[in-house]
Protein backbone atom coordinates (compact mmCIF):
# COMPACT_ATOMS: atom_id res chain seq x y z
CA UNK A 1 0.00 0.00 0.00
CA UNK A 2 2.81 2.17 1.09
CA UNK A 3 4.34 1.88 -2.98
CA UNK A 4 0.86 2.54 -4.44
CA UNK A 5 0.80 5.95 -2.55
CA UNK A 6 4.38 6.80 -3.67
CA UNK A 7 3.27 5.98 -7.14
CA UNK A 8 0.25 8.30 -6.86
CA UNK A 9 2.33 11.12 -5.06
CA UNK A 10 5.04 10.20 -8.01
CA UNK A 11 2.25 10.58 -10.77
CA UNK A 12 0.60 13.26 -9.20
CA UNK A 13 3.96 15.64 -9.04
CA UNK A 14 4.86 14.66 -12.82
CA UNK A 15 0.87 15.91 -13.98
CA UNK A 16 1.81 19.33 -11.92
CA UNK A 17 4.90 19.71 -13.76
CA UNK A 18 3.20 18.95 -17.29
CA UNK A 19 0.33 21.04 -16.20
CA UNK A 20 2.62 23.92 -15.37
CA UNK A 21 4.42 23.30 -18.36
CA UNK A 22 1.30 23.47 -20.46
CA UNK A 23 0.36 26.59 -18.73
CA UNK A 24 3.82 28.37 -19.50
CA UNK A 25 4.01 26.96 -23.48
CA UNK A 26 0.28 27.34 -24.35
CA UNK A 27 -0.05 31.41 -24.04
CA UNK A 28 3.65 31.54 -25.44
CA UNK A 29 3.11 30.08 -28.09
CA UNK A 30 -0.59 32.17 -28.85
CA UNK A 31 1.54 35.20 -28.19
CA UNK A 32 4.07 34.25 -30.80
CA UNK A 33 1.55 32.98 -33.37
CA UNK A 34 -0.49 36.79 -32.97
CA UNK A 35 2.99 38.78 -33.25
CA UNK A 36 3.17 36.24 -36.62
CA UNK A 37 -0.34 36.75 -38.01
CA UNK A 38 0.20 40.37 -37.17
CA UNK A 39 3.94 40.70 -39.45
CA UNK A 40 1.98 38.80 -41.96
CA UNK A 41 -1.04 41.09 -42.08
CA UNK A 42 1.46 43.68 -42.48
CA UNK A 43 3.56 42.51 -45.26
CA UNK A 44 0.84 41.68 -46.76
CA UNK A 45 -0.50 44.81 -46.56
CA UNK A 46 2.56 46.97 -47.84
CA UNK A 47 2.42 44.34 -51.20
CA UNK A 48 -0.82 45.20 -51.71
CA UNK A 49 -0.61 49.19 -50.86
CA UNK A 50 3.09 49.13 -53.36
CA UNK A 51 2.52 51.63 -56.32
CA UNK A 52 4.73 52.17 -59.12
CA UNK A 53 6.11 55.18 -59.91
CA UNK A 54 7.46 56.60 -63.00
CA UNK A 55 9.29 59.91 -63.43
CA UNK A 56 12.02 61.43 -65.83
CA UNK A 57 15.53 61.49 -65.48
CA UNK A 58 18.54 63.34 -67.37
CA UNK A 59 21.09 60.64 -68.54
CA UNK A 60 23.88 60.30 -70.67
CA UNK A 61 21.03 59.56 -73.44
CA UNK A 62 19.34 62.37 -72.70
CA UNK A 63 15.53 62.16 -71.15
CA UNK A 64 14.70 58.89 -70.29
CA UNK A 65 12.19 57.22 -67.82
CA UNK A 66 12.78 55.75 -64.65
CA UNK A 67 11.15 54.07 -61.52
CA UNK A 68 10.76 55.51 -58.28
CA UNK A 69 14.48 54.44 -57.16
CA UNK A 70 15.81 56.62 -60.56
CA UNK A 71 16.86 53.40 -62.33
CA UNK A 72 16.58 53.24 -66.23
CA UNK A 73 13.19 51.85 -67.86
CA UNK A 74 13.08 50.04 -71.04
CA UNK A 75 11.01 48.72 -73.57
CA UNK A 76 11.60 44.93 -75.24
CA UNK A 77 10.98 45.32 -79.13
CA UNK A 78 8.87 41.56 -79.30
CA UNK A 79 6.41 42.88 -77.03
CA UNK A 80 3.29 43.21 -79.11
CA UNK A 81 -0.41 45.00 -78.33
CA UNK A 82 0.74 46.25 -74.87
CA UNK A 83 1.60 42.62 -74.05
CA UNK A 84 4.90 41.47 -72.72
CA UNK A 85 7.01 38.37 -74.70
CA UNK A 86 9.88 38.71 -71.53
CA UNK A 87 8.51 36.10 -69.26
CA UNK A 88 11.44 33.40 -66.87
CA UNK A 89 14.99 34.03 -67.27
CA UNK A 90 14.29 36.66 -69.44
CA UNK A 91 12.30 38.61 -66.24
CA UNK A 92 15.20 37.27 -64.19
CA UNK A 93 17.50 40.24 -66.11
CA UNK A 94 14.74 42.14 -67.45
CA UNK A 95 12.96 43.00 -64.25
CA UNK A 96 9.39 44.06 -65.28
CA UNK A 97 8.44 47.13 -63.32
CA UNK A 98 5.05 45.76 -61.56
CA UNK A 99 2.25 47.43 -59.91
CA UNK A 100 -0.51 46.52 -57.18
CA UNK A 101 -2.36 49.29 -58.35
CA UNK A 102 -2.63 52.35 -60.85
CA UNK A 103 0.85 53.81 -61.48
CA UNK A 104 1.54 57.10 -60.36
CA UNK A 105 2.98 59.84 -63.13
CA UNK A 106 5.94 61.68 -61.45
CA UNK A 107 7.74 64.69 -62.54
CA UNK A 108 8.02 65.21 -66.66
CA UNK A 109 5.63 62.02 -67.19
CA UNK A 110 1.76 61.98 -68.57
CA UNK A 111 -0.76 60.67 -67.06
CA UNK A 112 -2.25 59.47 -69.81
CA UNK A 113 0.14 57.26 -71.03
CA UNK A 114 0.31 55.33 -68.16
CA UNK A 115 -1.39 52.23 -67.58
CA UNK A 116 -0.41 48.26 -66.76
CA UNK A 117 -1.14 45.09 -68.44
CA UNK A 118 -1.63 41.80 -67.08
CA UNK A 119 1.30 39.14 -67.45
CA UNK A 120 1.26 35.70 -67.45
CA UNK A 121 1.98 34.74 -64.04
CA UNK A 122 -1.61 37.23 -63.20
CA UNK A 123 1.15 40.45 -62.15
CA UNK A 124 0.00 43.86 -63.14
CA UNK A 125 3.48 45.59 -65.43
CA UNK A 126 3.55 49.28 -65.76
CA UNK A 127 2.97 50.45 -69.46
CA UNK A 128 4.19 53.42 -70.78
CA UNK A 129 1.99 54.52 -74.58
CA UNK A 130 1.48 51.02 -74.41
CA UNK A 131 4.41 49.30 -73.99
CA UNK A 132 5.24 47.39 -70.80
CA UNK A 133 8.34 48.77 -68.99
CA UNK A 134 11.12 46.64 -67.33
CA UNK A 135 14.67 47.56 -65.44
CA UNK A 136 17.67 46.28 -66.25
CA UNK A 137 19.50 43.80 -63.78
CA UNK A 138 23.05 45.31 -64.38
CA UNK A 139 21.85 48.85 -63.74
CA UNK A 140 23.12 48.82 -60.42
CA UNK A 141 22.87 52.62 -59.70
CA UNK A 142 20.21 55.17 -60.63
CA UNK A 143 20.72 56.89 -63.84
CA UNK A 144 22.80 53.60 -65.30
CA UNK A 145 22.07 53.00 -69.12
CA UNK A 146 24.13 49.96 -69.66
CA UNK A 147 20.66 47.89 -71.14
CA UNK A 148 20.30 50.63 -74.08
CA UNK A 149 20.28 49.04 -77.14
CA UNK A 150 21.19 45.31 -76.02
CA UNK A 151 19.84 42.42 -78.26
CA UNK A 152 19.18 39.86 -75.79
CA UNK A 153 16.32 37.05 -75.55
CA UNK A 154 15.69 37.83 -79.16
CA UNK A 155 15.00 41.41 -79.16
CA UNK A 156 16.48 44.89 -78.66
CA UNK A 157 16.53 46.80 -75.88
CA UNK A 158 15.99 50.61 -75.51
CA UNK A 159 15.32 53.35 -72.75
CA UNK A 160 12.01 54.86 -72.99
CA UNK A 161 11.75 58.92 -73.48
CA UNK A 162 8.99 61.17 -72.46
CA UNK A 163 6.99 60.23 -75.74
CA UNK A 164 7.18 56.54 -74.64
CA UNK A 165 9.00 55.37 -77.38
CA UNK A 166 12.81 54.34 -77.78
CA UNK A 167 15.17 56.74 -77.07
CA UNK A 168 16.83 58.02 -80.36
CA UNK A 169 20.32 58.67 -79.75
CA UNK A 170 21.78 61.39 -81.87
CA UNK A 171 24.62 59.96 -84.18
CA UNK A 172 27.01 61.80 -85.71
CA UNK A 173 27.97 60.52 -88.89
CA UNK A 174 30.93 62.09 -90.98
CA UNK A 175 31.63 61.55 -94.57
CA UNK A 176 34.29 62.89 -96.82
CA UNK A 177 34.03 64.68 -100.67
CA UNK A 178 35.61 66.36 -102.75
CA UNK A 179 35.02 69.71 -101.26
CA UNK A 180 36.38 68.93 -97.62
CA UNK A 181 34.75 67.16 -94.85
CA UNK A 182 31.42 67.31 -93.69
CA UNK A 183 29.61 66.67 -90.33
CA UNK A 184 26.18 65.79 -90.49
CA UNK A 185 23.73 64.50 -87.46
CA UNK A 186 21.37 61.87 -88.16
CA UNK A 187 18.68 60.16 -85.05
CA UNK A 188 18.88 56.64 -85.96
CA UNK A 189 16.74 54.53 -83.98
CA UNK A 190 18.55 50.84 -84.92
CA UNK A 191 21.79 50.32 -86.36
CA UNK A 192 22.84 50.18 -88.87
CA UNK A 193 23.16 53.77 -89.37
CA UNK A 194 22.76 54.72 -92.91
Amino acid sequence: MHEIRERTYGDDSMRRKETIRLLVVLPLAAVLGVIGFLAAVAVARGATQTTATVSLRTTKLGMVLVNSSGHTLYLFGLDRNGKSACTASCATYWPPLVSHSRPTAGRGVKASLLGTTRRSNGSLQVTYNRHPLYTYSLDKRAGQTSGEGSVAFGGKWDAVSAKGTAVLKAAGTTTTSSTGTTTTTSNCAYPPCP
